[in-house]
């Protein structure tokens, strides 16, 4: 192979992250779709939506809570009733 040979991973975008010592760029190729190679964070994390460990799903807001609470309210006086009707 010559030496003037340019390959397509020679060509290909670097990853933007800096040393935060050196502040020298990292040298890797960036991955596809991101500005960061994989040891920068590319491709990290857990899947978004339900599957996320930090997913916000709604069950201890203030307005859920209140709403449970209502419901054993109601709960606890339908037995007191029924308990007295001797049901």
């Amino acid at each position: 192979m010559a030496k003037d040979a340019v390959y397509l991973m020679h060509c290909s975008p670097r990853c933007t992250a800096k040393s935060k010592r050196s502040g020298v760029r990292c040298c890797n190729p960036a991955v596809k779709g991101w500005a960061v190679c994989r040891m920068h964070g590319a491709r990290s994390g857990a899947k978004p939506g339900s599957d996320h460990p930090n997913f916000r799903h709604g069950l201890r807001t203030k307005e859920a809570l209140s709403l449970r609470a209502q419901v054993m309210e109601l709960v606890r006086e339908s037995r007191e009733i029924a308990q007295i009707l001797g049901v």
